[in-house]
C-alpha cells in the first residue's frame, strides 16, 4: 500500500487538502457554531457591551480575521511540518488534516467563544468562573510561564532571521509606519474604509518587497537598518512594547492585517507555482526514523509527530489570542466560525504547503540541510542537488537546523522553477526568509499585549485592584514593562536556547488543557451529549503530550545532565495536572446536576456563571 504513495504529486496533496478544510468548515464547523455552541447573533458582545476605543474596539469581520489569523500563525505552521518530514510525509500529513478539522479548529473556536461569554477576558480567568478560584490561579501561572517562553523563543527565531540581513530588515520595518498609515485611515481619516486602506496598504507594501534588492544593494544609504544581532535583540522588545501599549487599531491590528496580504498570498503564489511545476515528493511516506533515532527529532513518531507538527493542526498558543485581543474585538457572536474556525484551516494549508516545500527536496539534501553535520555524517548519506542549490542562492547551507532554511531552498526551488523564473533562485530564497521574520513577528506583537492583558488581571486580582482599570495609563505602562522585559531579557541573553525544547510540550499541554476547560463549560450548558467534541481531543492530546514530556526527561534530559530542562517539564506537567484535575472534580458536580435553569436569554442551562 505504502508502495503506492511512492512519488505522490505535490498537486494532488494540496487539493485533496483543500477538500478536506472546505468539507469540514462546511459541516463539522458549522455544526458546532450553530448546534452545540448556539452563537447568538442578537447577543452583544465584549466589543459592544465594552467600547473603549482602546482595547475593546468593535471590527470588520475580514479585518478581525486578518488580525487573528497573523497571530496565531507564527513559526509553528511553517517549522513544524518541515521537521516533522524526519518521519516521512504521510504521518504529519495526516496529523494536519484530521487535528486541524477535529482539533485546532474546535480548540480555537470554542476557546473565542468562552471569552466573548466572559468580557473577553483570559483562558485563566475563564477557569477560575467555570471551574473554582484555585484552578484558575494554577492556570494562570503556568500560562504566563509558557507566554513568556513561547514569546522569547519566537523572539529570537525572528531575530535571527533579521539580523545582519539589509533587506529583511527594510521590508519587515517597513510594515510599521504603512500599519500607522492604514489605521489612521481606517480609523480617522475614512472611518471604516476597510477596501481603501486594504488597497493602499497592500500598494506600500508591494513596493517596499520590490525594492528590497536594490536596498539591500546600497548600503551607503540604508546601513543603518543593517543592525547585529545583540542590537535586533533589544529592538524587537521594545517593539513589542509599543505594540502593547497603543490603541490597537493604530498599529497590532492594521499591522497584522496587512501582513495576512503577505502571508496568504506569499502561500497562494506557492500553490500556483506547484501547479505550474507539478513537483513529485522526494520524501518517502514512511521513514525508518518512525521508531525514533532520527537526526532531527529524537523521539518515535507517536507521540513526536504531535509535538512536533504543534502549531499547524492544534495549539495551545492560539488560546492566548482566543481569549486575549481577538474577543474585545468581535462585533458579532457569530463570526466565532469565521474568525476561529476559519483562520485554523488557513493556518493548516500554510502547514501542508511547508510540508510539500519540504518534502519536494531529495532526502539527502533535506537531512543535510537540518541535521548537525555530525549526525548526517552518521546517516550516510551522499548528497545530490546542495551544491547546485548553494551556488544559486549564494549561500551556505548544509547543516543550518531549524527548518526556516529548508523551508526557504524549498519555497526559492518551486518559484525559481516556473516560466522566466530561472534566475531568481537567490532573490526567492531571501524573499522567503523575510517572509517567515513577517509570519513570527505578527506573533510576537499581539502575544505581547495579551501577556499584558494576563498580567494586568493577575496583579490586579491578587496585589492591587487599581490595575484591573484597563484605562489606567500607569497600569498599561508598568505591565507592558514587567512581561515585555521578562521575554526580552531573555531574548538579549540567550537563555532561551537551554529553554527552548520545553515548548513544545508547554504548548500542546495548554492546548489539551484548553479543551477540557471548553468541555467544562459544554456541560454547563446542558450540551453533554456534544462535549465529546471537544473532550475527545482534549483527553487524547493530553496523555500523548505527557508521554512525550516523561520521554524526554528519562531519554533525554537526565541521561545528559540537563536537569533544568528535567525540572521545568515536570513542574509544567504538576502545574497542568492540577488544572486537569480541578477540572475533572468540575465535569462530576455539572454531570450529576438534573435541574436546568434559564439565564437571561431564555437558554436553559445546568447552572449559570457570572460573567
Amino acid at each position: 500500500m505504502l508502495s503506492s504513495l511512492e512519488g505522490i504529486n505535490a498537486v494532488t496533496v494540496i487539493f485533496a487538502s483543500l477538500c478536506v478544510f472546505a468539507i469540514g468548515y462546511r459541516f463539522y464547523g458549522l455544526f458546532i457554531a450553530a448546534k452545540v455552541l448556539n452563537v447568538n447573533p442578537d447577543r452583544p458582545t465584549p466589543a459592544v457591551k465594552y467600547a473603549d476605543g482602546q482595547d475593546y474596539v468593535k471590527t470588520d469581520k475580514f479585518v478581525l480575521f486578518g488580525h487573528h489569523f497573523a497571530a496565531i500563525a507564527a513559526a509553528g505552521p511553517l517549522l513544524g511540518p518541515v521537521l516533522a518530514a524526519q518521519f516521512g510525509y504521510l504521518p504529519g500529513l495526516l496529523w494536519i488534516l484530521i487535528g486541524c478539522v477535529l482539533a485546532g479548529g474546535v480548540h480555537d473556536m470554542v476557546v473565542l467563544f468562552c471569552s466573548v461569554r466572559h468580557k473577553g477576558r483570559s483562558l485563566a480567568y475563564i477557569a477560575s468562573r467555570e471551574i473554582d478560584p484555585t484552578t484558575g490561579f494554577v492556570a494562570s501561572w503556568a500560562v504566563l510561564a509558557i507566554l513568556i517562553l513561547t514569546l522569547a523563543g519566537l523572539s529570537i527565531a525572528c531575530v535571527n532571521a533579521m539580523h545582519d540581513s539589509l533587506w529583511s530588515t527594510y521590508t519587515v520595518a517597513a510594515t510599521i509606519p504603512i500599519a500607522v498609515i492604514m489605521g489612521l485611515y481606517m480609523h480617522t481619516w475614512r472611518k471604516n474604509d476597510v477596501v481603501g486602506a486594504s488597497i493602499l496598504g497592500v500598494l506600500l507594501l508591494f513596493a517596499c518587497i520590490l525594492t528590497g534588492p536594490w536596498v539591500a544593494a546600497h548600503p551607503e544609504y540604508f546601513g543603518f537598518l543593517d543592525i547585529d544581532k545583540k542590537t535586533m535583540s533589544i529592538i524587537i522588545p521594545v517593539y513589542g512594547f509599543l505594540a502593547s501599549v497603543l490603541p490597537v487599531w493604530l498599529l497590532l491590528l492594521p499591522r497584522d492585517y496587512l501582513s495576512t496580504f503577505l502571508k496568504i498570498g506569499t502561500i497562494a503564489a506557492l500553490a500556483v507555482g506547484i501547479l505550474f511545476v507539478m513537483p513529485d515528493f522526494k520524501m518517502p511516506p514512511i521513514t525508518e526514523f518512525v521508531h525514533g533515532g532520527g537526526p532531527i527529532v529524537g523521539g518515535p513518531v507517536v507521540p513526536f509527530i504531535f509535538i512536533t507538527i504543534a502549531c499547524g493542526a492544534l495549539s495551545g498558543f492560539h488560546a492566548t489570542i482566543g481569549t486575549g485581543t481577538t474577543p474585545k474585538m468581535l462585533g458579532n457572536e457569530k463570526d466565532v466560525l469565521f474568525v476561529g474556525y476559519g483562520a485554523m484551516l488557513t493556518e493548516g494549508f500554510v502547514a501542508v504547503m511547508a510540508l510539500v516545500a519540504a518534502c519536494v527536496l531529495v532526502p539527502a539534501d533535506y537531512f543535510a540541510i537540518n541535521a548537525s553535520a555530525d549526525k548526517f555524517a552518521e546517516l550516510g548519506m551522499s548528497v545530490q542537488n546542495l551544491p547546485m542549490l548553494e551556488a544559486e542562492v549564494q549561500e551556505n547551507l548544509a547543516a543550518r537546523p531549524g527548518g526556516s532554511v529548508s523551508l526557504a531552498v524549498g519555497m526559492a526551488y518551486i518559484f525559481s522553477r516556473i516560466p522566466w523564473m530561472e534566475e531568481l533562485m537567490a532573490y526567492w530564497y531571501h524573499f522567503a526568509i523575510m517572509f517567515e521574520a513577517v509570519f513570527i513577528l505578527t506573533a510576537v506583537d499581539a502575544g505581547t499585549r495579551v501577556g499584558r492583558f494576563f498580567l494586568q488581571e493577575m496583579i490586579g486580582r491578587y496585589i492591587s485592584p487599581k490595575f484591573n482599570d484597563k484605562h489606567w495609563v500607569p497600569g498599561i505602562i508598568i505591565t507592558s514593562i514587567l512581561f515585555t522585559g521578562s521575554w526580552g531579557y531573555l531574548v538579549y541573553s540567550g537563555d532561551i536556547s537551554s529553554i527552548w525544547p520545553l515548548f513544545g510540550i508547554c504548548n500542546q499541554l495548554l492546548a489539551s488543557v484548553t479543551l477540557l476547560i471548553g468541555t467544562t463549560v459544554l456541560l454547563r450548558l446542558n450540551k453533554t451529549r456534544y462535549s465529546w467534541m471537544t473532550g475527545v481531543p482534549g483527553v487524547l492530546m493530553t496523555i500523548v503530550t505527557v508521554w512525550a514530556g516523561i520521554w524526554l526527561v528519562v531519554n533525554q534530559y537526565l541521561p545528559n545532565g540537563q536537569n533544568l530542562l528535567a525540572f521545568l517539564s515536570c513542574l509544567v506537567m504538576i502545574l497542568m495536572g492540577i488544572v486537569i484535575v480541578g477540572t475533572i472534580r468540575r465535569w462530576l458536580v455539572l454531570l450529576n446536576m438534573k435541574t436546568l435553569v434559564k439565564d437571561a436569554y431564555g437558554v436553559e442551562v445546568k447552572q449559570i456563571v457570572e460573567e
